[in-house]
């Protein structure tokens, strides 16, 4: 499932800003099963393998779709890469990173090299620019969002917290 998405690619990438420290948000995205406390649009989160490089789990969306995340490497307090995809199919490649900032503050940097939709180059790219990459930074801002939620507030998000995708909600 490794490495099917990354070769001459530019990433989708979010960054926030989140106003706590970074072992908080790390100790928030290193647990098993996080994502159902801080993804608007998972519905569960199995845990196979937890923690490590060798980790995995799925990620059920509320849309009805599955997919595997095999991780390939554990950086502790730091952040992980990861490989996610539909069992059977081609891999995006995402890696999360915390970085410390000044005065309680520290970022969070989601990015992701979408795997190819079409085998035509140039069609790729016209699709990912117009249509991938717009939907896929509305999704990350929801996810990083809700990291922050969970983070400042001690709450879990709820479905759709910060509005519907159309990919990933129900």
């Amino acid at each position: 499932m490794r490495g099917t998405a990354r070769k001459g690619r530019r990433p989708v990438r979010v960054t926030r800003e989140i106003s706590a420290p970074a072992e908080d948000v790390w100790k928030a995205v290193a647990s098993p099963g996080y994502l159902e406390k801080v993804h608007p649009f998972c519905e569960r989160n199995p845990v196979t393998v937890w923690p490590g490089s060798a980790a995995r789990d799925e990620v059920h969306y509320r849309s009805g779709w599955v997919y595997q995340r095999s991780f390939a490497d554990w950086i502790e307090g730091a952040g992980y890469d990861l490989d996610i995809g539909a069992d059977g199919e081609p891999t995006s490649h995402v890696t999360w990173r915390i970085s410390t900032h000044t005065g309680g503050v520290c970022r969070l940097t989601i990015s992701v090299w979408p795997r190819a939709i079409t085998p035509i180059p140039g069609l790729n790219w016209l699709v990912r620019l117009v249509i991938i990459g717009p939907m896929m930074r509305r999704y990350l801002r929801s996810v990083t969002e809700g990291v922050e939620w969970f983070v400042t507030t001690g709450e879990p998000v709820v479905t759709d917290q910060f509005g519907r995708h159309p990919w990933f909600s129900a």
